[in-house]
């Protein structure tokens, strides 16, 4: 699958959000990474439904919402109005994940599952044909400016490989400590959709994106 680029806009700056989204569109980005966070699942609290209602139409991105949140099926209609493309829930917050998915579809939209740093791959088998997306963390999610998790590799591999066994094509993402001079590996053992915040907001917007296309480019070529 065609590599992707998910700027995270939880290291953006919201004083020029509209103007960085620009940017990110008209580089190559082809979605934006949208964190939520309670306070509860995870330590911080960052933005919700009237955020991602405020800039779904500012460009042409897929809104790939990640939901870091507790009981995350109490919002799933709200996030679905505000503008979501890719729900995006955690194994770990959901009691009833089945139920939890049967209902993002329900209400139009694509599903992902999110998996934490120590939680095995394994447990995402039941579930490998109810998910468009699944996105593993290489850090510990709700926290900022983590190093990549070197385990996360083997970890990729493994799901693409469970996958490939049932004959699945699913964007496989990951999120957490990937900048220019690591991605590759990434890329590498499997995932297509990579997300990343502070390499790509952090000074030149439109040159970190173009750096990263070229990466992306290479790989493509590697891969014919």
């Amino acid at each position: 699958m065609e590599p992707i680029l998910a700027p995270s806009i939880l290291a953006a700056d919201f004083k020029n959000l509209g103007e960085q989204m620009h940017l990110c569109a008209k580089g190559g980005a082809k979605y934006i990474h949208f964190d939520v966070m309670d306070g509860m699942f995870v330590p911080n609290i960052s933005f919700g439904m009237p955020v991602l209602a405020s800039i779904r139409e500012s460009e042409d991105l897929v809104m790939d919402v990640h939901l870091m949140i507790e009981k995350p099926q109490r919002y799933v209609e709200s996030f679905r109005k505000a503008g979501a493309d890719i729900l995006n829930v955690h194994y770990e917050a959901c009691k009833d994940l089945q139920g939890t998915l049967n209902q993002i579809h329900e209400a139009g939209m694509k599903a992902g599952i999110t998996i934490k740093p120590q939680t095995p791959v394994e447990v995402l088998t039941p579930y490998l044909e109810q998910a468009e997306l699944f996105l593993i963390m290489s850090v510990e999610p709700g926290l900022g400016g983590q190093a990549f998790i070197p385990e996360s590799l083997g970890k990729i591999r493994r799901l693409k490989e469970l996958l490939q066994e049932r004959g699945r094509e699913a964007d496989l993402e990951v999120d957490g400590g990937i900048y220019l001079h690591n991605v590759r590996e990434v890329l590498d053992a499997g995932a297509n959709v990579i997300v990343s915040g502070s390499s790509v907001f952090r000074g030149d917007i439109s040159e970190n994106i173009s750096q990263y296309m070229e990466i992306f480019k290479e790989y493509r070529k590697s891969r014919e």
